[in-house]
């Protein structure tokens, strides 16, 4: 086992992994910003160390930076957490070439997964089902206008090294396609330094449905179920859960079967997470593989009981996974939801400021996984989210109960925050039945907000 990781990352998953470590009695080296200075989850480490400006350019996604901080304080690995270098093949590449494990998947596997043709094509061979579509990237609009007369339209236009719904644009006709084309091509290449696109039969009304999987350096991989991830807005998840509502059980179990097979194709390790789109007649095809653990890992945390956190350090360490899949249980319900600084009535605008009064809700089966505090400011610099309100139940009906009591009882005062916007959609009938898809926000919510 490891006797010292640096944690490569700020905030929330910062916090999050550095007490993993402590349970575990690991020490810990913590990275900051200029803007981070001070901030009190940095003393939960056994070191800190600044690596750079306020902008995360020059501290959080400078690779030589936190290279030199992971040799300062002597560390053994790093763990990225998510977002910033966390699917930097690159940055796992300089790690164990200077001789620290990168606590993620192998450069050759995330090298795979990371692109989303060879991604599919991983797929393709796994007998995973997919969205009909291009066979690879398209390269003239001849091309895709062949392409998209065949599949027939809708299609949706996709950047190759795409995410976050950029570099993405939906073509109902030739016009559109060529627009939406040029579009995503230019958005990906300044996004992603890569203006690859390909093109797929878009789904109208998709739910979003992931599996968590794990695989350790033996060959064993499993899956901790599957979470609902509709309920989101400009591809931006609000709120995710598990179980997935309303998915029949034969569809859930070759779901997360074929997320299975799909990572073992790749020589996939560690966590990370098989993301599905499944339309109205319950069919499902693969999207996408990302190669980390995400935001909303607590809520499979919950309904297994499983610590993400720590089984991603001992597998990066080479232990074996403890269990088989028929060992690892789904109970009850998990719901999380996304507290963000941001303006839900003013296009979402990002709210950074100082955070006056702060109260969290607690009871039973409420989890709230936060760096702030009250007087704590919210840097302009980096993602808006807040923190992470999670509530788990014996059934979903009683996991909204607490989580609209939860809503109703915290105070965050100095900013705007997303909690209005989430007590509506928790009050949505469509939402409360799960008849949710990722398109049910801007339909229900965003224009009446």
């Amino acid at each position: 086992m490891f006797q010292r990781i640096l944690v490569a990352n700020r905030g929330e998953i910062a916090l999050r992994i550095l007490r993993a470590c402590r349970e575990m009695g690991i020490e810990t080296v913590a990275v900051f910003s200029e803007a981070d200075r001070g901030a009190d989850y940095l003393r939960m480490a056994d070191e800190s160390i600044c690596i750079g400006p306020a902008q995360a350019a020059g501290s959080y996604l400078l690779i030589k930076n936190i290279i030199s901080a992971a040799e300062i304080g002597n560390v053994q690995a790093i763990h990225p957490g998510y977002g910033f270098l966390a699917e930097n093949e690159h940055f796992a590449e300089v790690c164990r070439s200077c001789n620290i494990e990168f606590i993620g998947p192998s450069v050759d596997a995330m090298s795979k997964l990371g692109d989303k043709v060879t991604a599919k094509e991983i797929a393709k061979a796994a007998k995973v089902p997919l969205v009909p579509g291009s066979d690879g990237l398209v390269a003239t609009e001849a091309e895709a206008l062949q392409i998209a007369n065949r599949i027939g339209y809708p299609v949706l236009i996709k950047a190759t090294a795409g995410g976050g719904g950029k570099g993405m644009r939906v073509a109902r006709n030739d016009i559109s396609l060529k627009t939406g084309l040029k579009q995503a091509a230019m958005e990906a290449e300044k996004a992603f330094n890569n203006a690859g696109v390909y093109i797929e039969k878009y789904v109208e009304n998709p739910r979003h449905v992931e599996v968590q999987i794990i695989a350790d350096l033996h060959g064993e991989v499993v899956h901790l179920w599957e979470r609902d991830c509709s309920t989101q807005r400009r591809h931006q998840k609000l709120i995710e859960e598990s179980p997935a509502p309303n998915l029949p059980q034969a569809v859930r179990e070759e779901i997360c079967k074929s997320a299975v097979r799909l990572v073992k194709s790749a020589g996939y390790t560690n966590a990370g997470t098989v993301e599905f789109i499944v339309d109205k007649d319950h069919n499902f095809y693969f999207i996408e593989v990302n190669a980390r653990i995400q935001v909303e890992h607590p809520v499979s945390e919950l309904v297994t009981g499983i610590d993400l956190i720590q089984q991603q350090i001992r597998v990066a360490a080479g232990e074996p996974l403890p269990w088989k899949q028929r060992n690892i249980p789904c109970n009850g319900a998990a719901i999380e939801v996304r507290i963000n600084a941001e303006d839900p009535e003013n296009d979402f605008r990002g709210c950074p400021g100082r955070i006056t009064k702060l109260r969290v809700p607690g009871g039973h089966g409420v989890r709230f996984d936060s760096h702030v505090h009250e007087g704590y400011f919210i840097p302009p610099y980096y993602d808006s989210m807040i923190g992470k309100l999670i509530v788990y139940k014996p059934t979903r009906e009683e996991a909204i109960a607490c989580l609209k009591r939860c809503l109703d009882e915290f105070v965050l005062e100095g900013v705007k925050t997303s909690i209005p916007l989430l007590k509506k959609i928790l009050n949505q009938a469509a939402f409360v039945e799960g008849r949710m898809d990722t398109t049910f926000v801007e339909q229900h919510l965003v224009s009446k907000t």
